[in-house]
């Protein structure tokens, strides 16, 4: 297993589509498509500028838009089927995300777990509205068959081999930063089915996500979350904070809210030897929290941390 600091930016599920209707992008035309991109892509503020120095796959495959939705009132989902065997990624990595007829390279974090991909060759992502350029495209452009292409990139990540000793996780999210935290949760709780049903496999130990955002509207994947919670009542286990709520919070919520930032005390009531820490979110945010741990004197290897703009 690895992890690392790295910059990266921000990240869903539909209908079905065939792997067949993938076939029809050319080798050639999908070269001149992300060779175009890189060549164009010049701002300061642009991804592949800010990861330019990040570990990043050979490999640039064809997708296609396979499922639309909102996610909350500022994200959208995207679901993309990736026929493409040699595409793969380790829960928590990221994508360069190429647009046909836009010049800026998108960068977002996968949501899905590497078992979808397996199971179903597909990925999912959210997005959440901004002026990039990329995402005006998800948000007013993108629609079901839309025809990018991606690319797997980023040290940030969780994947633990079967003889590696168990950890317990720490998952530290402020909004969108949810994304790469939810595919190692996903991931996680792939693992511990595996375990279950075979007896073998990685042994994961407990796992405990912080998620803060805004309000509940933009607490994103409650559903999803909660489901794993009550699947996985002994294992996982989340804290949803909200910090400018001003509706009601409803019934189903309740229990696993809390009106106010993700606290100091909070989090250093689970250290332990045995304790991942993986942090995403904005940078204020990630530092204030990576800082904390090193200062509680956490093994900096034992602090994984990713910053979102």
């Amino acid at each position: 297993m690895a992890c690392a600091a790295v910059l990266t930016a921000g990240l869903l599920r539909g209908s079905v589509c065939s792997q067949a209707a993938l076939s029809r992008a050319t080798p050639g035309a999908l070269r001149h498509l992300t060779l175009t991109s890189i060549m164009k892509s010049k701002r300061k503020t642009d991804h592949l500028e800010r990861t330019a120095n990040a570990v990043r796959q050979e490999v640039v495959s064809a997708a296609k838009v396979c499922g639309v939705a909102n996610e909350s009132p500022s994200v959208k989902r995207l679901r993309l089927l990736v026929a493409d065997e040699d595409f793969s990624f380790k829960a928590g990595q990221w994508v360069d995300f190429f647009i046909p007829g836009v010049s800026v390279v998108g960068g977002f974090s996968i949501c899905s777990s590497p078992g979808l991909l397996e199971q179903e060759r597909v990925i999912e992502l959210a997005v959440k509205h901004t002026n990039h350029p990329p995402a005006l495209w998800i948000h007013n452009q993108c629609a079901l068959d839309s025809e990018v292409a991606v690319r797997v990139g980023g040290e940030f990540f969780f994947d633990p081999q079967p003889a590696d000793a168990s950890r317990n996780l720490v998952l530290i999210a402020g909004g969108v930063g949810i994304n790469p935290l939810l595919s190692i949760l996903r991931h996680s709780a792939d693992l511990h089915r595996r375990r279950a049903h075979e007896g073998s496999g990685y042994e994961i130990g407990t796992i405990k996500l912080f998620y803060s955002a805004k309000d509940t509207s933009e607490l994103l994947f409650k559903k999803n979350i909660l489901d794993l919670v009550n699947e996985f009542p002994k294992k996982i286990a989340c804290s949803l904070h909200v910090t400018k709520q001003t509706t009601e919070i409803s019934a189903e919520l309740k229990p696993y809210i809390t009106e106010g930032r993700i606290t100091e005390k909070e989090i250093r009531d689970h250290i332990s030897r045995e304790t991942l820490f993986y942090i995403c979110g904005p940078p204020p945010m990630t530092d204030f929290f990576s800082k904390q741990l090193e200062s509680s004197r956490v093994p900096r290897e034992h602090i994984c941390f990713e910053k979102w703009w």
